[in-house]
């Protein structure tokens, strides 16, 4: 090996982990604020239809941005757009801090809620222009073969700093909930979230990137990939309706939760985190299994694991059983989806495709998510319902069954392009219940080994 590309070798080495350290700081500002954006909105109007808007138009304008993000790349180093969007991304959550202050002192009542929706859809958009230059930097950066073990270790990593500022966040929040200071307490932690992600900007900056300078490299027509890659344009059209389905109901488990179920804020963080802490443990397995078996079998898993969660919530009430089951559920299927995306869309996009690719891909998953959110919350603002049956549980019924009919409507038609292992086949038996729990028992530990 050259001694230049040795010393790119150890720059990229470096730079892998530098991303683990600024993925850190990213994950600690969104626990501690995302986590907390429906609490926060509940507080500033209870009607059901200001979280489906509030969720539709962040689910729609991420991507949206990511297309404007991807263009910057024609004429912009990567490196410099996605610092420049980090730095307003976190100066973006002190307005958000001023809303908790006005609604303390009861000024601009009515138009605070929609004042939300306004700023943090901007923070979420400054994070789509930054997704598809650092979708691309990063792709330069991790080889073909490790790509799944290391965006697996990074998301854990992540994850767990995620994991600690939510639980930060909800402690901050029980211990002020029952006073006139839990406005201030979201305040505290909008303004805790701006001085993290400040801390990502700066780290950012150490960052090794190959290519400092960027003019039309990156460059390609979204109509020349959908009409050449007729399977990534599958994959597309599946992330649509997949959004739909997930976002029909998903948005509203936390309004079910704190009105519902009369959860308390402590109550209501301990089920939710259960996801990210699951999908934690079950990361490093999911990432193995991407690299051995591919990522349409991920599909298959994240699939059939969205479409069991909303079920589960229809039987389901007891805050210990909702952690333990629909969030173990939720987190197989949300590491599924994580991995299954980002290596589907390296492993089927080009250099000078995938930044445009991903934009649009999210595009995709983006309108589905505006669909199904509004949708949802019309249903539930109207109160439409069969008979005597709850507004949520018909909500979570039909999510339900959409989330199944997607899989078999769209899976069959994606195909794995890289060359994988096959999967042992399972023995079940009626016949012999317990040799062939035992047999699975060792067919989940080749399959996950």
């Amino acid at each position: 090996m050259k001694k230049e590309d040795m010393q790119i070798k150890k720059k990229k080495e470096s730079a892998l982990k530098i991303s683990i350290k600024e993925g850190s700081a990213t994950s600690f500002s969104t626990g501690i604020s995302n986590s907390y954006i429906t609490p926060f909105a509940l507080k500033l109007s209870s009607k059901e239809i200001n979280i489906g808007l509030l969720s539709a138009f962040t689910g729609l304008i991420s991507p949206l941005a990511q297309l404007f993000g991807s263009r910057l790349m024609d004429s912009h180093a990567r490196k410099k757009i996605v610092r420049v969007a980090v730095f307003w991304q976190a100066v973006m959550w002190l307005p958000l801090t001023v809303l908790a202050v006005l609604k303390y002192y009861n000024l601009f009542q009515s138009s605070l809620i929609y004042l939300l929706i306004i700023f943090y859809s901007i923070i979420v958009a400054l994070g789509g222009i930054a997704f598809p230059p650092w979708f691309s930097w990063m792709g330069d950066l991790v080889s073909n073969n490790n790509r799944g073990k290391y965006f697996a270790k990074r998301n854990i990593v992540t994850g767990i700093s995620e994991l600690i500022a939510v639980i930060l966040g909800a402690l901050i929040l029980y211990l002020l909930e029952n006073t006139f200071f839990i406005l201030f307490g979201f305040g505290l932690l909008f303004t805790v979230s701006f001085i993290s992600r400040l801390i990502s900007f700066s780290i950012l900056y150490r960052q090794y990137s190959r290519y400092p300078t960027n003019v039309k490299r990156y460059a390609h027509s979204i109509k020349t990939i959908f009409k050449e890659n007729k399977n990534f344009r599958s994959f597309a059209y599946y992330q649509l309706f997949l959004n739909f389905a997930i976002f029909f109901a998903s948005p509203f488990f936390a309004v079910y939760m704190l009105s519902e179920l009369k959860f308390n804020y402590f109550t209501y963080m301990f089920v939710s985190l259960s996801g990210s802490l699951f999908y934690l443990l079950f990361s490093s397995f999911i990432g193995k299994f991407s690299d051995k078996y591919g990522n349409v079998k991920l599909l298959v898993i994240e699939n059939i694991f969205f479409a069991l969660n909303p079920l589960l919530w229809i039987f389901i009430k007891s805050p210990i059983l909702l952690f333990f089951i629909p969030g173990v559920v939720t987190g197989i299927a949300n590491a599924a989806a994580i991995l299954s995306f980002n290596n589907f869309s390296y492993d089927y996009l080009t250099k000078k495709e995938r930044g445009i690719g991903i934009a649009y891909a999210n595009i995709f998953a983006g309108i589905g998510i505006f669909a199904g959110s509004i949708i949802g919350g019309l249903l539930l603002n109207y109160n439409v319902k069969i008979g005597m049956m709850n507004k949520f549980i018909f909500i979570f019924l039909i999510a339900f069954i959409v989330r199944a009919l997607v899989a078999i409507i769209f899976l069959l038609k994606i195909k794995e392009k890289k060359k994988v292992t096959k999967m042992p086949s399972m023995h079940l038996s009626f016949i012999h219940p317990f040799k062939s729990i035992s047999s699975e028992i060792g067919w989940v530990r080749h399959v996950f080994k």
